[in-house]
């Protein structure tokens, strides 16, 4: 029978606990038993193996359960679990498998040895941002638009070296220009950005007057940029390469150009849909009429149908904003908003009292049904009540 502790006790988790919680707990007993922070403590080094080797078996589903069946018997040879059980030969084979974990245990640096690259690597430039005001029109057929700012370029004086002219960086003595700096403790090698250099390789002795060493210079800059069809509010246009430089050669940032679209006097937008409102008389209403209306890329005769209604809308198929993907075209829905005179003249008066009498000497059916169903909901009211 075997004598080692059962993996759940080792780690202090219930059988049911879940990925994380046994994630959570090695990490926490590999912190408090990793050998760099226990030096000569074989005690610790022994808990921190017995540690490493019960989250091997639990953080794997298929050994987990068969661990959960079988026990330690297993990953024994010839055990019934199969092969491919726990147990490590030594410190470098922990670090191996779980060298991610150290490193977030111990500030970014692999545990297991694992030698960084000589020098700092190239990294990408920071990505600049930008707002573009568009004209409706603008967003609809797309347009081009020039930016102007400002964003760091080399500097002109030291070339981007950061140091005087004249002079050069030198390699830093401390780190012998890796950029690192390495100790040895036992089994473990342990490589930390060099705090003489801060990770560079170099050190400017001398620093360019111009950029104060940094290499780099505020400058003003222009851009044009690409606008595509059916752009709407909020959305953004990249530019690439048309950021920050990057560092240590590293390629520059990206621009992004937010999207903003001014308000038009006469459509609202709604997707790929135009709204519009048109005002017309009554006598417009009632006779119907046809006129033109302005479109963001020439002009309509719209048809008003004889008896159209306050609030009818008329939808003109095709005539609104392209879509940004597909560029099919949405539809201009036209509201009909029947106007009513604040002043009239003497004649106008005494037309409009000459077709109020016709009306009421003519009532519609459907005016006089509703006519009716008011006089129903009067009598009713007027019902005198049953005697008790």
């Amino acid at each position: 029978m075997s004598g080692k502790r059962d993996y759940y006790e080792v780690l202090g988790v219930a059988k049911s606990a879940a990925a994380d919680e046994i994630k959570r707990a090695y990490r926490k007993s590999a912190a408090a038993n990793h050998p760099d922070r226990n030096p000569g403590d074989s005690a610790a080094e022994e808990r921190f193996k017995e540690a490493s080797e019960a989250y091997d078996v639990l953080s794997n589903p298929d050994k987990r359960a068969a661990y959960d069946r079988f026990g330690h018997d297993a990953f024994t040879r010839g055990g019934r679990g199969g092969g491919g059980g726990a147990g490590f030969q030594d410190l470098n084979d922990i670090f191996g498998q779980f060298g991610d974990i150290f490193g977030d245990l111990f500030g970014g640096q692999g545990g297991g040895g694992r030698r960084g690259g000589g020098g700092p690597r190239p990294t990408q430039g920071d990505s600049l941002k930008t707002r573009l005001q568009l004209e409706l029109r603008e967003a609809a057929f797309g347009c081009s638009k020039k930016v102007e700012m400002t964003r760091d370029e080399l500097c002109d004086t030291c070339d981007g070296s950061g140091a005087k002219a004249g002079t050069s960086p030198v390699r830093c003595d401390l780190c012998g220009g890796s950029g690192q700096i390495v100790q040895q403790q036992g089994f473990f090698r342990l490589q930390r950005p060099c705090h003489a250099c801060k990770g560079l390789g170099k050190i400017i002795r001398e620093r360019c007057p111009s950029c104060t060493g940094s290499g780099r210079q505020p400058k003003k800059f222009s851009v044009e940029i690409k606008i595509p069809a059916g752009v709407d509010e909020g959305m953004q246009v990249v530019a690439r390469g048309e950021g920050e430089p990057g560092d240590h050669g590293g390629p520059r940032g990206d621009l992004y150009c937010e999207i903003q679209i001014k308000k038009h006097p006469l459509f609202e937008r709604d997707g790929s849909d135009l709204h519009c409102a048109v005002p017309i008389s009554f006598s417009q209403a009632a006779l119907g009429t046809e006129f033109e209306i302005p479109l963001l890329d020439g002009k309509h005769t719209l048809e008003i149908p004889a008896g159209i209604q306050p609030g009818e809308v008329i939808k003109l198929r095709g005539k609104g904003m392209p879509h940004y993907q597909t560029q099919r075209k949405g539809d201009l829905l036209v509201e009909v908003q029947v106007e009513v005179p604040r002043k009239i003249s003497a004649r106008q008066r005494e037309l409009i009292r000459e077709l109020a009498e016709i009306e009421h000497k003519n009532v519609s059916p459907h005016q006089k049904s509703f006519f009716e169903k008011l006089k129903e909901l009067f009598v009713a009211d007027e019902k005198p009540e049953e005697k008790t």
